[in-house]
């Protein structure tokens, strides 16, 4: 079993990550005491035959997926399945799926008894490049997207790279707007790499997106590692996911979130170049030979700018009386603000909606 570990350290509890060559981890965990299996129904449908046939006669819990399902009346079912169980202390929770599952059993594994031990396989190119590290776990409530959640990693993590090939183009492309976000905050030499990668990305080649995603946790390290609880630095992360989640949530999610982000880095973009800090010719350029070929949402999008603002509106990281926007300058340096004001922000939509209009 070839096995290429990254430590992460953690004020919580130091935790690696695994990026396996083959399955012979799955069979190992499945031997583990103690074990509850959360698994979303559709990978569990797609590999119970392959990759996961050694959980066959694991204790399972078989979860239907989808962003309604990510919030508290979730867990309180799992809560429920689990206590009927008659669990212990040493309880050890092995989460498999993507992104809602990592959030929804990392929420349950941090505050069942105060914290019990869990294991997380990630199963989408998002998770694998970018969630599964960071140690947050992140519920909706109400119209509010990841308004409540715990910081709490995973014991371990293992990356097997062979089930990204039963992902449809949308969440594969999700996955692939997380990598271009984070490739931009490494800097200009990350991105000219990227763009010479993206023929190889389109043909799902393992070897490159393999190389992708160990970057990509290994960029994404140094600022969880430096500020874990996201007082500083850290919120830099979150380039397009201001815009990003509020057209996400304002589509009733009809655009998976890494597509979605992939929007909200052309928007914040767009308003870095009408504030005069990013050239019109880079901006251009980061948006046709990066995140254009990358956004593959066919769905007809409707932009109601007063519901985005909305959403924006009740964004966390707004601090003050404007809307908060992480946004990169010429040199790829990214930076908060503060006072983006709602006018700017429609400006900003109406021209991301005629480009993406100019592509119909």
């Amino acid at each position: 079993m070839h096995i290429d570990s990254l430590s992460i350290k953690s004020n919580i509890g130091n935790y690696s990550v695994n990026v396996c060559g083959d399955n012979a981890f799955i069979k190992e965990i499945s031997g583990l005491a103690n074990a509850i299996f959360i698994i979303d129904e559709n990978v569990w449908n797609f590999h119970k035959d392959s990759s996961l046939f050694s959980l066959k006669d694991c204790d399972k819990i078989i979860l239907p997926i989808n962003e309604e399902k990510k919030n508290l009346e979730t867990v309180q079912n799992l809560y429920s399945q689990i206590m009927e169980r008659s669990p212990k202390r040493n309880l050890n929770i092995v989460s498999i799926g993507g992104g809602i599952v990592q959030d929804l059993t990392g929420f349950v594994a941090s505050t069942l008894y105060r914290g019990v031990n869990w294991i997380y396989i990630p199963t989408t190119l998002l998770a694998q490049a970018d969630s599964c590290i960071g140690a947050k776990t992140s519920l909706n409530f109400e119209s509010f997207k990841n308004l409540i959640g715990t910081f709490y990693p995973p014991a371990e993590i293992y990356i097997y790279s062979e089930f990204l090939k039963t992902l449809n183009e949308q969440d594969y492309y999700s996955g692939v707007g997380e990598i271009a976000k984070l490739q931009l905050i490494a800097g200009k030499p990350h991105a000219l790499e990227f763009i010479n990668s993206l023929d190889k990305v389109d043909q799902i080649d393992s070897e490159i997106i393999l190389r992708l995603i160990k970057g990509c946790l290994n960029i994404k390290k140094d600022f969880i590692e430096n500020d874990e609880f996201d007082t500083g630095r850290r919120n830099l992360l979150n380039f397009g996911h201001c815009f990003g989640h509020a057209i996400e949530s304002s589509t009733n999610f009809l655009i998976p979130h890494g597509q979605a982000v992939t929007l909200g880095t052309i928007a914040a973009n767009i308003t870095a170049k009408q504030k005069g800090y990013l050239d019109e010719t880079e901006e251009k350029f980061i948006r046709e030979k990066i995140l254009l070929p990358i956004f593959k949402t066919k769905n007809n999008i409707n932009f109601n700018y007063e519901k985005i603002i909305a959403a924006m509106m009740k964004d966390k990281k707004n601090t003050g009386q404007g809307l908060a926007l992480i946004m990169m300058d010429n040199n790829y340096q990214m930076f908060k603000i503060t006072d983006l004001s709602k006018q700017e922000a429609i400006e900003t939509l109406k021209e991301m909606e005629k480009i993406l209009g100019s592509l119909l």
